[in-house]
């Protein structure tokens, strides 16, 4: 019999690929890059080596959280594991909160590292998990980081959700305790300057704004209430573009770790996240929707011509690494200048 938590993991993936839409809503296409016409390099030139914290990235986008918690998930995650490993990118789990409760689904998570034993793997709790259970869930897949999801809308709308948000002491106290690096999450509802800077203050180091405009799960969660539904929250958070330039209104110093995720389709959207800040790029649902629908096979495909992407794109713009591209300054629309001038936000 297939438990409660379970059948939910499987309700998320299955809702996320019906709701998938190919298109970004995160705001990129509200900036432009100036076309450079002799920018003087050739594409062996460009370095797509990145970081987050302590960690080296050969390239600067990785998979990110999105299953785990049932059969039907174990595979995914042991597929997604094998594209990790192919690509020679790294790899986020969903969350383990739900082995933690119950640890006979742990092996949908330890599956990951059964089957990329040298990748760069990543666990995912949540905000509540005591410093006990953060470190078992780092040990279930001997982990090189951890995530800690926050997601108010989403449990909030969760009929079996949580009802109390007090967490940035539990956050500062795993921060602290914990032997690998912590990176603070949303879960596509974007972050403002508060929040950043509320981190920061706090001790952490990394920081993923995960934005409004890809997987929506204040939708998902509604189609899932079936009735009562708070579909007036549909449209609720900052875009991963606004959230990028919150960013710059924190006290943002060059040993904080920027990751931006939520509605990254194309290598444009990624080269336009890193030129506003970003060290890295999570990408979640064109993954999980290239696998399900297309194969392993087509998706270790999609990622390798995602990095040829950023190459032409970084070739372009005379960028020979991640840190110059950091450095060029888009053009943004009115519509994007009017958010910048209300939140006085230095861009």
């Amino acid at each position: 019999m297939v438990s409660k938590q379970s059948h939910r993991k499987d309700e998320h993936v299955s809702l996320a690929i019906k709701f998938y839409d190919e298109k970004s809503h995160a705001g990129f296409d509200h900036l432009r890059f100036i076309h450079q016409g002799i920018p003087e390099i050739s594409l062996n030139e460009v370095s797509l080596e990145s970081y987050i914290d302590k960690i080296d990235l050969d390239f600067p986008f990785y998979i990110e959280a999105m299953t785990g918690g049932s059969e039907y998930t174990k595979k995914l995650n042991q597929s997604l594991a094998k594209i990790a490993e192919e690509t020679g990118i790294a790899m986020a789990t969903g969350s383990q909160s739900v082995a933690l409760k119950d640890s006979t689904l742990s092996d949908s998570f330890s599956i990951v590292r059964e089957t990329n034993p040298n990748g760069t793997i990543f666990s995912n709790i949540g905000a509540s998990v005591d410093v006990k259970n953060a470190q078992k869930a780092v040990d279930m897949m001997d982990s090189n980081a951890l995530e800690i999801h926050i997601n108010t809308p989403q449990e909030i709308i969760m009929p079996e959700g949580d009802r109390e948000f007090n967490w940035i002491n539990n956050i500062k106290e795993i921060n602290q305790n914990l032997n690998v690096p912590v990176i603070v999450k949303e879960v596509g509802f974007g972050m403002s300057a508060e929040t950043i800077q509320l981190l920061i203050d706090n001790g952490v180091k990394n920081i993923n704004i995960s934005g409004k405009g890809g997987t929506n799960f204040s939708k998902i969660e509604n189609y899932r209430r079936k009735e009562q539904e708070l579909d007036y929250l549909s449209d609720w958070g900052q875009t991963t573009v606004e959230s990028l330039l919150e960013t710059k209104k924190a006290h943002v110093s060059d040993d904080i770790t920027i990751i931006a995720s939520g509605g990254i389709r194309t290598p444009l959207d990624a080269a336009k996240a890193i030129s506003l800040g970003a060290d890295a790029v999570g990408i979640a649902a064109p993954i999980l929707y290239s696998l399900i629908k297309n194969g392993e096979d087509e998706t270790v495909r999609f990622i390798n011509d995602f990095k040829d992407g950023l190459i032409n794109i970084m070739t372009m713009l005379g960028c020979r690494s991640i840190s110059e591209l950091k450095k060029i300054k888009m053009i943004a629309d009115p519509y994007l200048q009017n958010y910048i001038n209300q939140r006085n936000i230095p861009y």
